[in-house]
């Protein structure tokens, strides 16, 4: 299993990331299975790969490399995966109580025989623990478009410029917020759209609130169209966005942001997914 996990690191479903190095000496004397990278999001995964049903002693394990990990590279938010063939009840409540302390991603690994070929699926039984955050009140200070321009690489910002332009010539005037933690987006309604533009890739990050009634509709419609997009708390979507994303599928990018910008309009009444 560490062998197919090794090929294909997607596989476990965090993300496009990248293996720093598996059987990583620890100082306590054990050897972590894998640590993991996501360069985008500057986040470490210490994960531990368990055969079988999990016990005490693989979560005391995983929860102590991914201490030692984020003590010796602070600059770096950390997570530790668990992975396991079966995740009992008893041990699901334990690990769910210890999520809201220490960031625990629970995986249960299931294996199929297609065509005398063993196909390995992952289900994540566990997520990080995250307190309700309201995006709008953690935009900060408000500051102008001088202070991206100076935090953010021109590609990114170009996104954002790209978006704004198209909701202003297909939707309607935008009203755009630049403040210290987030460049906030809106028409006459509530703000929809919070971006995030980044210093050293193309992409710009951004989340949008669709509401929950019609999420997973619209997350499938930018997956279809190879858009990536992942859920955030109960109402919002993560998107990583480039320039190229906007050439070449601008129709599922605006369906997206029409919809939520007349949903913040509506005062969130459900509407049809576009």
């Amino acid at each position: 299993m560490q062998d197919r996990i090794e090929e294909d690191p997607a596989i476990l479903g965090l993300g496009d990331i990248n293996i720093v190095r598996r059987e990583k000496s620890q100082s306590s004397g054990g050897r972590i299975d894998f640590l993991m990278y996501d360069p985008d999001r500057e986040l470490r995964y210490e994960v531990e790969v368990m055969l079988g049903a999990l016990d005490e002693s693989h979560i005391i394990r995983t929860i102590e490399y991914w201490d030692i990990e984020r003590q010796r590279f602070p600059a770096y938010d950390h997570r530790a995966v668990i992975v396991a063939e079966e995740i009992t009840a008893r041990f699901f409540n334990v690990i769910r109580l210890l999520n809201r302390a220490v960031p625990i991603i629970a995986l249960q690994l299931n294996g199929f025989t297609i065509d005398n070929a063993v196909v390995l699926h992952f289900t994540k039984v566990l997520d990080v623990f995250q307190e309700a955050e309201d995006v709008e009140e953690a935009g900060g200070e408000q500051v102008d478009r001088r202070f991206w321009e100076r935090k953010a690489g021109s590609e990114s910002l170009a996104v954002l410029d790209q978006v704004i332009t198209m909701i202003e010539r297909e939707i309607a005037p935008a009203r755009v917020a630049w403040n210290k933690n987030h460049v906030a987006l809106g028409t006459s309604g509530y703000n929809f759209c919070w971006f995030h533009p980044r210093k050293s890739t193309p992409h710009c990050h951004l989340r949008v609130r669709t509401g929950a009634e019609n999420r997973e509709a619209l997350l499938r419609q930018l997956d279809e169209a190879g858009v990536g997009a992942t859920p955030f708390q109960d109402d919002v979507v993560t998107i990583k966005l480039s320039r190229k994303h906007l050439e070449d599928s601008r129709a599922a990018i605006l369906g997206v942001f029409r919809y939520c910008e007349g949903r913040s309009r509506t005062g969130g009444a459900s509407q049809s997914a576009v």
